[in-house]
């Protein structure tokens, strides 16, 4: 394997979900070994126990570090942490002790990112509830990988097909996000998505902003935040060199993205771009972390307890992931 591709650290994500069934079944394919060299951070023996639920005939080698690693197609090298007994671990529910194991899973692989031992991070799903109850009180992937990266305004995009929504607040209820529409969150979002989409190879992004209130406010009809917050950060971004428009009726702006108008659509809210985000196929998108000083992309669904232990979770939304790290990678780099 050529080492020029980049090293993308896969975390297991939640060992009691289909995160590992889904990593060796991605591990199979042609398509994902050429573009990197991949290597999963997690429990050696639960990547056993996913080769046994999904049949997928390939080796898993215990490794130390990153440097014991050597990426051969008919292997999966296993940052093998230790931290689930095997034969207590559940299979599709929520667990405190595998709850903890994913948490230590993503911190493992950022640390690597940050040390400049890896090139970028894939996060397989982790569970809220199970890292709750195992004392690590985030509200998922975005807010720890913050704390530890120390980047407070970290936020996400998702990406599906060629829409491209990043978001001014997430995991917050409804009455806070509103308080958050401000212009300089909305300035900083708008800046981070424009560097975030010319790291996919678009130079100069057109970016579209939605409204909060229906219809854009109409004029002040249905609300002011538009008045008095998102139309002068639209303008603020423009003095700063963006390509910026709107803001728009959040009930057309996604659809004007996805038919090419613009490269990428700023939501107000987390329901207002995943709704948008995820009618194009839960297991097609991504889920980009955007403000960081590391790459980190996900898959877009849960750990999807249903079907842990079936060897018959679907990958495709893992695909897509390592492809867009390694795209990203790739691109900052050259």
């Amino acid at each position: 394997m050529p080492a020029q591709l980049p090293l993308l650290a896969i975390t297991a994500g939640d060992p009691a979900g289909t995160g590992p069934e889904l990593i060796v079944r991605a591990l199979t394919l042609p398509e994902v070994r050429s573009i990197c060299r991949p290597l999963v951070v997690g429990d050696a023996a639960v990547l056993e126990r996913a080769l046994g639920f999904t049949g997928v005939r390939l080796g898993i080698r215990a490794i130390a570090t990153p440097a014991d690693a050597t990426f051969a197609p008919d292997t999966i090298d296993v940052l093998d942490l230790r931290l689930v007994d095997i034969a207590r671990l559940p299979v599709g529910r929520v667990d405190a002790a595998a709850g903890h194991a994913a948490t230590v899973y993503v911190k493992t692989a950022a640390a690597l990112a940050l040390a400049g031992e890896i090139g970028a991070i894939v996060t397989s799903a982790l569970n809220k509830e199970a890292m709750n109850l195992a004392g690590h009180h985030f509200d998922g992937h975005t807010g720890l990988l913050a704390e530890v990266c120390g980047a407070p305004g970290a936020t996400m995009m998702l990406v599906a097909d060629t829409l491209r929504v990043s978001h001014v607040s997430t995991h917050v209820p409804l009455r806070v996000a509103i308080d958050r529409v401000r212009p300089e969150r909305i300035i900083k979002v708008l800046r981070l998505t424009h560097d975030a989409i010319r790291r996919l190879g678009i130079e100069r992004p057109r970016l579209a902003v939605a409204g909060l209130n229906p219809h854009a406010g109409e004029n002040g009809l249905f609300g002011d935040e538009e008045q008095k917050y998102i139309t002068p950060a639209v303008a603020q971004a423009r003095g700063l060199g963006l390509d910026v428009h709107g803001p728009f009726a959040g009930d057309t702006i996604f659809f004007r993205t996805l038919q090419g108008e613009f490269d990428g659509a700023v939501a107000m809210y987390h329901d207002q771009g995943h709704v948008a985000a995820k009618m194009l196929g839960i297991w097609r998108g991504v889920n980009v972390t955007l403000g960081l000083p590391i790459i980190r992309t996900s898959v877009e669904h849960g750990t999807d307890f249903a079907h842990a232990g079936t060897g018959q979770g679907d990958p495709r939304s893992l695909i897509e992931a390592i492809k867009l790290a390694a795209t990203m990678a790739r691109t900052r780099t050259e």
